[in-house]
């Protein structure tokens, strides 16, 4: 899309989410086409608000602004997101970092690669080669820290989170849930539907980046043996039944 023509159809909204918050609505629809203009409105944003920015958090269609009010009353909070958008171009799509995550695809840590599979009417390995077959887009983080939202994944893969969720799901649980996958990032509750599992810390306070993903970054499976997994430091123990 060009320049032009979202500008003409973009107007950016600004919303109250706490006394000294505003979500800044960019798009109303999930789409990876997107992902460039949030990322120009994140350098924008931090550039205009400079000292008086204490977070700013980037998402599917929105970010949202945290700002000191000991330097910035709303009215000036406003006029400095409306200063910092006007004009803007999309961020490169070469901006974000490439991950090659390598994934054990098993049953025994994936127990819906089966369901699918069957829902589909295919062997598991073609549902490994189509979860592997594209770069997906990190859209947000959240959820658990290092945690990842990403897609877009083929619509055929595209399966509702299940109906009750697991009390426990492994980290480095890899599942799709509608249209999106994501890598659990620590051992937690979890309703996505889990194909695998990779040895790579998402979230991790020795590395000078904690989280391993930032938004807009591109991420490819890659399928591994268990000989490999566990050479990688993989876990093994069977994915706990809900």
């Amino acid at each position: 899309m060009s320049r032009l023509s979202i500008s003409a159809a973009l107007t950016p909204r600004l919303e109250t989410v706490g006394m000294d918050a505003l979500m800044v609505r960019l798009f109303d629809a999930i789409d990876e086409a997107h992902m460039p203009w949030i990322l120009a409105a994140d350098s924008a944003l931090r550039a205009h608000l400079g000292d008086a920015l204490v977070d700013l958090v980037p998402s599917y269609t929105t970010l949202l602004v945290h700002y000191d009010i000991a330097r910035l009353d709303q009215a000036e909070a406003k006029r400095r997101i409306h200063t910092a958008l006007e004009g803007l171009a999309p961020a490169s799509t070469q901006t974000g970092r490439e991950h090659r995550i390598p994934v054990w695809y098993d049953e025994s840590v994936g127990p819906e690669l089966a369901t699918i599979a069957e829902r589909l009417g295919v062997d598991q390995d073609e549902i490994i080669r189509r979860h592997t077959a594209r770069d997906y887009c990190a859209f947000a983080l959240g959820f658990t820290p290092g945690y990842a939202f990403m897609g877009m994944i083929e619509e055929a893969l595209a399966t509702p989170r299940l109906k009750t969720p697991r009390q426990k799901v492994a980290a480095g649980s890899v599942g799709i849930a509608e249209r999106q996958t994501a890598i659990y990032s620590m051992r937690s509750p979890g309703g996505w539907n889990i194909l695998g599992r990779t040895a790579v810390k998402l979230f991790d306070r020795g590395r000078e980046e904690i989280s391993l993903f930032r938004p807009g970054d591109r991420v490819r499976f890659e399928a591994v043996s268990r000989d490999v997994f566990i050479e990688q430091g993989g876990d093994t123990t069977p994915l706990e039944e809900r």
